[in-house]
């Protein structure tokens, strides 16, 4: 699927943010700063594998354009109207059809300008899923709305209006769209290097207001349901922020269950109202796969993290033209993760699985997939090879509620995303001495990997406690 600038940019004018007191129009053709090292490529937002790759976009007239921004206007100003007579937000959310009125207004008016705006060309591809995650993203923040949730105010934010408000909950998800179509398709499109720093407040020319770390932290944090979140092993995140301080690395071994385990790590980190803490959420750097830099809506989210992006082997054999550079891609990858590692202070997150969990279709469990023992061993090795201290402490993370991941795992970009309102957690495990030669490389990945599950089910089960003890008050 290829869109023409003149499109791109009238996507975006359709889909540009919205908020109770005020609209602010953005066109998404304009320029990115050197910094974002944006793509004047053409790369097509790969939606389904079943796509038709020579499918062509019209494009909009300036006519054409301003009847769009008219009618957008004026859907806009209707859910302003509809959602200011008042919400039930006591009313229990069991289905899709059972939204509070409010909420049931902003979803409507927010799937008639996916509609306005998405080309009736890819009304059977992209618009279905896109509509899907509005409906989604709306469902958890008016069940977030219905427990009473008061934990999910931006850190960042403001304004006195709840964000989980129908008219806040439509302005982020309706941005989050208008950033996966400005900076992950046409010849705007982000490309990400080896070693891609988090971009900021300033960094990007098209966006100078948006922080895309806190982008990512605000648009997640209202799904989560903190009170009954959980932070374990706060002894050794201690230990963590000390050894960081000091100068010395620590690696992360971690399971990865969802694709806003970052975020997840940042608000739980914030949560404790710890600066130290905040800070060091913000510093993190994770090891990325290919699919959170290609695909159109993973992007936004990914711009505003540090990232190391390694593409798989499982990739790298998938097209035998395009080895060659992914494995020069890699290697420049590995040499820049080295540099950061000799350079001391550095605190890197790895998934040693190779991706996320998935559910077992016939227990209906989540387990932690296995971790492979050559991802811990190349580590380990860059550890050793930086000659600076390097310390490795398990992460145990539940997350797979907040967005579970298809049950199969899926070669190409752009599946359905499911959002949920879940308390979510993270469990510093203990230190794994990295002791031994190669001789001791598979016991060492197996207590690492023992650790976390241990860590991981415990979590679970401190979660679930939480919510039965906190309704066992109510």
């Amino acid at each position: 699927m290829r869109l023409s600038t003149a499109a791109v940019s009238t996507l975006c004018l359709v889909l540009a943010t919205t908020t109770r007191t005020s609209f602010a129009w953005v066109a998404g053709s304009s320029g990115i700063s050197s910094t974002t090292r944006a793509s004047t490529d053409t790369s097509s937002l790969r939606q389904s594998q079943s796509q038709p790759q020579s499918a062509t976009i019209m494009t909009t007239t300036n006519r054409q354009q301003g009847r769009y921004f008219r009618q957008t206007a004026i859907l806009a100003a209707t859910v302003e109207d509809t959602m200011d007579t008042g919400t039930d937000t006591d009313t229990a959310i069991t289905s899709k059809t059972s939204l509070p009125p409010a909420f049931q207004a902003a979803l409507d008016m927010s799937q008639l300008q996916l509609e306005a705006a998405i080309p009736k060309t890819y009304h059977t591809t992209m618009l279905p899923l896109l509509q899907h995650f509005l409906a989604e993203y709306l469902t958890a923040a008016a069940t977030a709305a219905a427990a009473g949730s008061s934990s999910s105010s931006s850190s960042s934010d403001n304004d006195a209006d709840d964000v989980n408000a129908p008219a806040a909950t439509a302005a982020r998800i309706l941005q989050c769209i208008q950033f996966g179509l400005q900076f992950g398709t046409g010849p705007t499109k982000m490309e990400f290097a080896a070693a891609h720093t988090a971009l900021r407040a300033g960094d990007v020319a098209a966006a100078p207001q948006t922080d895309f770390y806190q982008f990512g932290n605000d648009f997640f944090r209202p799904c989560m349901d903190l009170p009954h979140s959980v932070v374990a092993g706060q002894d050794n995140l201690q230990l963590v922020m000390d050894q960081l301080a000091a100068g010395e690395n620590v690696v992360f071994l971690a399971n990865h269950q969802s694709e806003a385990d970052p975020q997840v790590v940042s608000c739980l980190l914030e949560s404790l109202e710890r600066p130290q803490a905040t800070d060091m959420a913000a510093s993190v750097i994770y090891v990325a796969g290919h699919k959170v830099t290609t695909d159109a809506l993973a992007i936004p989210f990914s711009m505003g993290r540090n990232l190391i992006c390694i593409h798989s082997k499982k990739h790298i054999d998938a097209d035998p033209t395009t080895k060659s550079t992914k494995q020069r891609q890699n290697l420049q990858a590995m040499s820049s993760m080295l540099g950061k590692l000799k350079a001391g202070g550095c605190l890197l997150w790895v998934a040693p699985s190779g991706g996320r969990d998935r559910r077992d279709t016939t227990s209906g469990k989540v387990p932690c997939a296995p971790f492979d023992s050559k991802t811990i061993d190349m580590f380990r090795l860059m550890g050793s090879k930086s000659k600076v201290k390097t310390h490795y402490y398990t992460l145990a993370m539940v997350s797979y509620n907040l967005c579970p991941p298809p049950d199969s795992v899926e070669a190409g970009t752009g599946e359905s995303r499911n959002v949920r309102f879940v308390p979510v957690g993270i469990a510093v495990g203990n230190e794994v001495e990295s002791i031994g030669g190669l001789e001791h490389r598979h016991a060492f990945c197996e207590h690492a990997y023992a650790q976390c599950v241990q860590d991981y089910e415990r979590l679970e089960e401190t979660i679930a406690a939480n919510v039965l003890r906190l309704k066992e008050c109510e």
